[in-house]
């Protein structure tokens, strides 16, 4: 018959080493997940702390780029209102422009016709041919702007009129050679009229090309302006644009981040807290198994065996008593021991024997 304590010993010992290995793998495992758990919370921690910075720079970025898009939309706005202003001073100054030239080319033209019919009065009075002279229709136009201007006339452009309208008779009719020197004297003023009219216009003439001039090239450069801040804008615009999409995607991953990294040292913590009571529940069975092998290979269990072996003279009925009470003598000896040294444990390899 085999030995049933050595047979308990041998499964019991091979209980202590398939511990043992289970043991040197959980531990294996355990290390493993440490270090997981240390380069995943190094990596979330850099990743957390990168996302904070991003987001501690693109706040004050987002909000000056605002600032910089409102600052052009005022600046195109005043481009704008310029453009306007130098449209409408363009406009207001053709149109007087247009107004004085109109008003010069009838002055010019009256004063011009005026000149030429003193002209030709001096040298028909000249020429002895007042007579004639006052029946021609020259003499009809000095007479006529004379009259028109009779109150601004001094005495002696008076007798003028009077002898163009002929209203001088014999007792009293200046000599010829005062009249024509008269209007000798009007025919110069006119002149000078005509000359300082002359000048007058083409002053105005040259100081409307100039503001012509200036406004186009103001028009020019607010023109430039508006292209450039336009362009200026739409890119403000798509970096805003993009700089408040990177903001909430960074700021969705930074609240992801600190939660898979709560919920990972939350679950290493605990596994930590699995792994050392899972070690000491393992170092307890091998310290209760070393001890339970000990015992059975103690000399008491030796002699309790001996005691519950049959002589050799024992028939097969007693043979077969004999073998039934040392089985239960044997499993009654592992209950005590498992009792002893495994209290309150339960083990199926152990209720299997």
């Amino acid at each position: 018959l085999q030995n049933p304590i050595r047979k308990v010993v041998n499964m019991l010992q091979a209980m202590q080493k398939k511990v043992t290995e289970e043991a040197a793998v959980a531990e294996e495992l355990h290390e493993k997940y440490l270090c997981y758990c240390k380069s995943s919370g190094g990596d979330l921690a850099a990743s957390i702390e990168t996302a904070e910075a991003k987001l501690g720079e693109l706040g004050p970025a987002i909000e000056a780029a605002i600032s910089k898009k409102a600052q052009l939309e005022k600046d195109l706005a005043s481009h704008e209102a310029d453009k306007q202003a130098a449209k409408a001073a363009v406009e207001e100054a053709t149109a007087l422009r247009e107004k004085e030239k109109t008003a010069f080319d009838k002055e010019f033209a009256e004063t011009k016709a005026n000149h030429e019919s003193v002209s030709k009065a001096v040298d028909a009075l000249e020429k002895g041919m007042a007579g004639s002279f006052l029946q021609t229709r020259l003499a009809g136009v000095l007479r006529a702007f004379l009259v028109k201007n009779q109150e601004k006339l001094d005495g002696d452009r008076r007798e003028v009129l009077s002898f163009l309208s002929g209203e001088q008779s014999g007792e009293y009719a200046p000599a010829s050679g005062e009249i024509v020197g008269i209007l000798k004297q009007m025919e110069d003023e006119m002149a000078q009229d005509l000359n300082d009219m002359a000048a007058t216009e083409e002053a105005a003439v040259k100081s409307y090309e100039e503001l012509m001039r200036a406004k186009k090239l103001e028009e020019r450069a607010l023109t430039h302006a508006t292209m450039e801040k336009l362009d200026r804008l739409g890119d403000i615009s798509i970096e805003i644009a993009e700089m408040k999409s990177d903001n909430t995607d960074t700021a969705k991953s930074l609240v992801k981040d600190k939660a898979f990294a709560a919920d990972l040292k939350k679950n290493c913590a605990s596994k930590e807290d699995v792994f050392e009571e899972e070690k000491k529940m393992r170092a307890e069975e091998v310290t209760a198994l070393a001890d339970t092998i000990n015992m059975l290979n103690s000399d008491d269990a030796l002699e309790l065996f001996k005691k519950t072996l049959p002589s050799a003279s024992a028939s097969f009925l007693q043979l077969q008593t004999t073998t039934a009470s040392m089985r239960a003598q044997a499993r009654d000896l592992v209950k005590r021991v498992r009792s002893k040294v495994l209290p309150g444990h339960s083990d199926t390899r152990l209720d299997f024997i």
